[in-house]
């Protein structure tokens, strides 16, 4: 009598080579809601069809560099924000922060004569410090952080309005300052910087393999990293291309995407950004495992605040001016959908900080478009609404799965 085979774990198909298994990997992915920042790639592509389709003017580089220009602020604050979802808390004050610390950047600068570099960190050091009050306040006395940022949103605002005083608008007269968002480099350091960044994936890749290699583990084979090189090596050479045809590459575009590398390789690469992971997935077992969750969850905040600062220097430095609005309307708002539709779950433990460049993107694109198309604001808000719906019940939806996956 044959015996017959045991049945194969549907875990472990994904390893298998061939079609086959990639295909079964893929569904299983599916299910387990692990298909990464897929959904929201697909969702972008779909967007700047449907309107490059209606205006043809939307994929042109002029355009496209003025959104990369336009999401560089919001995608900063938003960057902030991924570290505190990262935790499975919320930042309600991170856009008046954001106008907060410009305004006083501001006033040092043009009230006081302070240099702009004295100027710009002491914006800096004010959102770090505003961060790490409302930390503090949020580990010290246990109260949430929503009601802590929910104050901070009324309170700051208030001290946005009393830095600024009666003068209600600084028009920025330093070059240094509008040089953040006005600077725009050669052509070809665009290019250099995309080939060095190819460069550097090899060597990562090169590196990893070797780390799992030595720790015994598998390897997956060459082609898989392969792809993955030439396919970022592709959106970069198209990303250096689309510069070249306009003004150059932007310097407030490489302090973002420099502020979002420099995020992910603390979060994937050091035990700090571990640490983070490891809170947001649950506090208790963190605290278990020996991590200092209230000094993890102080510097986060502290931390995210300094993004918020960031970014409300870059949108200051666009605008040439901080008044009395700076940091208000829909720039809160529009931060957090950025890292929710990226793929950052409301949950916390689960994230990237790429998110904030995906979502800012997304966000972005359908402001950017609309526009173009001469479409009312409250057209836009319901399509922005509507995204971030989908984009939330696609997280909540993959959390059911990962749970359901855990309990096999």
């Amino acid at each position: 009598m044959t015996a017959t085979p045991p049945a194969r774990d549907p875990r472990l198909i994904a390893d298998e080579p061939g079609l086959a298994g990639a295909w079964a990997g893929f569904r299983r992915r599916i299910a387990q809601g692990e298909l990464g920042s897929l959904p929201v790639v697909v969702g972008l592509a779909v967007i700047w069809g449907i309107f490059y389709a209606a205006n043809p003017r939307f994929l042109s580089p002029v355009n496209l560099t003025n959104l990369l220009l336009q999401i560089a602020a919001m995608g900063t604050i938003s960057a902030g924000l991924v570290l505190i979802l990262l935790l499975g808390e919320i930042d309600l004050s991170a856009g008046v922060v954001s106008g907060l610390a410009a305004a006083v950047m501001a006033v040092l600068d043009v009230k006081l004569g302070w240099p702009a570099v004295s100027a710009l960190l002491a914006g800096l050091v004010c959102g770090a410090a505003i961060g790490a009050f409302h930390g503090i306040w949020i580990t010290r006395l246990r109260v949430p952080s929503f009601v802590v940022t929910l104050a901070g949103l009324l309170g700051w605002q208030g001290a946005l309005l009393y830095v600024l005083g009666e003068t209600g608008t600084l028009n920025l007269q330093d070059d240094a300052i509008p040089a953040l968002a006005g600077t725009f480099f050669a052509p070809a350091i665009g290019w250099a910087l995309a080939a060095a960044a190819v460069v550097a994936l090899f060597a990562i890749a090169i590196v990893g393999r070797r780390r799992r290699a030595a720790a015994g583990l598998p390897l997956p084979p060459w082609r898989n990293d392969v792809a993955s090189i030439v396919v970022r090596g592709a959106v970069l050479a198209g990303v250096a291309g689309v510069f070249s045809l306009d003004r150059g590459l932007p310097a407030a575009v490489v302090i973002f995407v420099g502020i979002v590398l420099a995020l992910d390789t603390m979060l994937r690469r050091t035990r700090f950004g571990r640490h983070v992971f490891a809170v947001g997935g649950g506090i208790e077992a963190a605290r278990r495992a020996g991590i200092a969750v209230d000094r993890v969850r102080v510097l986060v905040y502290a931390l995210a605040a300094s993004l918020a600062a960031a970014g409300g220097i870059l949108a200051a430095s666009r605008l040439l001016a901080v008044n009395q609005s700076s940091g208000s309307g829909d720039i809160l708002l529009s931060a957090i959908a950025a890292a929710v539709i990226g793929g950052t779950s409301l949950f916390g433990g689960r994230g990237s900080a790429w998110s904030a460049v995906l979502g800012a993107l997304v966000i972005g694109s359908i402001s950017n478009g609309m526009d173009l198309l001469a479409l009312a604001s409250s057209v836009k808000f319901m399509v922005t609404g509507a995204v971030l719906l989908v984009a939330a019940s696609i997280d909540a939806v993959s959390r059911r799965g990962r749970a359901a996956a855990g309990r096999a």
